[in-house]
């Protein structure tokens, strides 16, 4: 089909998301027709590196075999069946598997589609859970400065993000925020570290004044992505799980983004040091959440995918002879047997192929290269946790996203940065080859913006 033709036809056709379409007047859409490991190509062969994984949802490549395999698997045997008084095996596999690999404790899976219906299930699922414990008060939610959780309505009542925010107020129920521990905002001389127990100071003082009436904190552990990257220290998570479960009130971690092997370990959650001394044999465990929020990765960007998943003490709250107390939520693609396939495909390609060991050697490698990238005198910020990096560049191009997005197709690279933050969380398939191409070529267009 060329390229012509379906551009007019998708813009005639399709109203695309996170988009002003009258943009699409002028700058052109990329029509894409088919995907191969790292890379995406054109109708006319054109190439693009996926240097964002599809919007963060990419982990081992466009098209991959084992995962299109398991696929078809399913497809000859049932493709989909309500899971309301119904069952099947890929949604009970995957459960038992996540409750495996999943923060101790963590054993029961509430599926969903997308993630911002992940968090929706979580913050209704939190407030219930107070209100079947007779406390109906506890309805409220705090959130951190710049946080993004999602565009539905309750999703967007903790995104601290103007740009989505704004034209919806009148329908939101307003809730706090507390400061981020973002590092990028430290005073001189105050390490990450110090940055983020000075933080969780003000997230203290908050608890004391409104825990009476909080069901949860909700947090994007270690990444706040629509932030542009936000990095902060873990010893952050260690001292929210503590003042959480002081005060009363649910840690929900959101993990939309920065879960499965992202940051470097499975799950986020996992590099915080545990509230209390453990034996030797338990060190390193993490902190246990009271709700976990998964999707992006889970299928390895395949098919819509989002769970929740909570704690025993959540589950026995609901678990009851009145109707009224049960968790009254649905989707009707709940646990889609297929999805549920292509995330067992991706767990499996985990731990046959050593994936969390093989990128922590390519994210070392990348460190390495990216030495002049970090060092170019304007690139501000340069940062790294697991398979993500990001930095700021100081241009003075009020439209730099755009720019930096066209230059970049002009070099085959797919970026899509945020305000003039440039970052790359590339599939973990990507080679060296392919690092050294970044690397190069974000050079040359950052010589382009300044």
């Amino acid at each position: 089909m060329p390229n012509s033709d379906l551009l007019a036809r998708s813009r005639a056709a399709v109203w695309h998301p996170c988009t002003q379409m009258k943009r699409h007047e002028a700058l052109s859409l990329v029509p894409i027709a088919r995907g191969e490991g790292a890379w995406l190509y054109d109708f006319d062969g054109r190439r693009y590196l996926d240097a964002v994984s599809s919007w963060w949802v990419n982990l081992f490549g466009h098209c991959n075999p084992r995962i299109n395999a398991a696929i078809a698997d399913q497809l000859g045997k049932l493709e989909h069946v309500m899971l309301a008084g119904f069952t099947h095996e890929p949604a009970v596999q995957l459960s038992e598997r996540l409750a495996q690999l999943a923060p101790a404790g963590l054993g029961h899976c509430f599926f969903a589609s997308d993630g911002a219906s992940a968090i929706e299930i979580a913050l209704k699922m939190s407030a219930h859970y107070w209100r079947n414990e007779g406390k109906p008060g506890k309805n409220g939610f705090i959130s951190l400065q710049n946080s993004y959780h999602g565009e539905t309505l309750g999703a967007l009542s903790v995104t601290d993000v103007a740009l989505f925010r704004e034209a919806y107020g009148a329908l939101l129920k307003r809730q706090a925020t507390v400061p981020s521990p973002d590092w990028r905002h430290a005073a001189q001389g105050e390490s990450a570290r110090d940055f983020a127990l000075r933080c969780a100071e003000r997230l203290e003082a908050h608890l004391q004044q409104h825990h009476a009436s909080l069901a949860a904190f909700i947090v994007e552990p270690l990444v706040q992505g629509a932030a542009g990257m936000a990095m902060y220290h873990p010893v952050y998570l260690q001292r929210a799980r503590a003042l959480c479960d002081r005060y009363g009130v649910h840690l929900i971690a959101d993990e939309i983004a920065v879960g499965m092997g992202r940051t470097g370990t499975m799950f986020a959650c996992e590099q915080a040091p545990p509230p209390q001394p453990l034996p030797r044999e338990e060190r390193g465990s993490g902190i246990t959440p009271d709700f976990l929020c998964l999707s992006k990765g889970i299928s390895g960007g395949y098919l819509p995918l989002s769970l929740v998943m909570s704690t025993d003490n959540i589950y026995r709250a609901f678990y009851a002879d009145e109707m009224a107390r049960g968790f009254l939520h649905s989707h009707s693609y709940s646990g889609n047997p297929l999805a549920c396939r292509a995330a067992l495909a991706t767990l499996d390609i985990f731990a046959q192929d050593g994936v969390l060991d093989a990128n922590r050697s390519k994210v070392a490698r990348f460190n390495r290269i990216a030495g002049p990238l970090a060092g170019h005198p304007k690139v501000r910020h340069f940062r790294n946790t697991g398979m993500i990096w990001a930095f700021e560049v100081d241009s003075p191009h009020g439209d730099f996203a755009q720019r930096c997005f066209m230059l970049g197709l002009e070099r085959e690279l797919l970026l899509r940065p945020i305000g003039k933050t440039v970052y790359f969380m590339p599939p973990y398939v990507i080679g060296d080859a392919e690092m050294d191409m970044l690397v190069e070529r974000m050079l040359a267009i950052i010589e382009r913006l300044v």
